[in-house]
């Protein structure tokens, strides 16, 4: 079994909560204003911190709007890792990513899902959390085995689940139009459930 992690710093939680208000601000604006119509300095403002933190945090605008995504992909990383030690690894997988989230956070997540659709300089840090995501499972499943696993079988495993994962999500998009309201977010939570199945099936209907 694993240690348990320390706890976070003052010093952490501190840079954590400036992380998040950036994020917030970020997101107000685009909100507010609409996107490409505001600057990091409008960001700095409304988030109450200097330009030079803005950047100490975020390389662009785009990438602070990344935020509700890593929040939803480190949900999923977190469900893994808190599944019983001796289940198989495709099942831990799979239920991780079929649970609920928390409704505000996947509301903010589709959200900004849809906006990057349109925005592909925001798109693109959108996949590079993805592509985190994937790394950090990838690393927790080697840790978790505790000997050497087939590597090739571990990212298999783990890009077609999150492959699936970013289809709901289209799909999601596609049928909605991205509109955000307690009935959508059911219908994303049900595609999630749904893809969910095809892997569980091995995609026999």
């Amino acid at each position: 079994m694993n240690p348990e992690p320390a706890p976070p710093s003052r010093r952490e939680l501190n840079k954590s909560a400036t992380r998040l208000g950036i994020a917030r601000a970020t997101l107000e604006l685009v909100r507010s204003n609409g996107p490409g119509n505001f600057t990091a300095d409008d960001v700095a403002a409304r988030a109450e911190v200097s330009r030079r933190t803005f950047f100490n945090y975020f390389p662009s605008i785009e990438a602070a709007l990344t935020v509700a995504m890593e929040e939803f992909l480190d949900g999923v990383l977190g469900h893994f890792e808190s599944r019983p030690a001796g289940e198989p690894i495709v099942e831990s997988m799979l239920q991780a990513l079929s649970q609920p989230a928390d409704p505000d956070r996947l509301a903010v997540m589709a959200e900004l899902y849809g906006l990057a659709e349109s925005t592909p300089e925001m798109m693109r840090f959108h996949l590079e959390a993805w592509d985190r995501a994937e790394r950090q499972i990838v690393g927790s499943i080697m840790a978790r085995t505790g000997e050497p696993a087939d590597s090739l079988y571990v990212t298999s495993l783990v890009g077609s689940v999150l492959s699936c994962g970013r289809s709901a999500l289209a799909e999601w998009l596609r049928r909605t139009g991205g509109t955000i309201n307690p009935e959508t977010l059911q219908q994303l939570e049900e595609l999630f459930a749904e893809v969910i199945g095809y892997l569980r099936n091995g995609f026999n209907n």
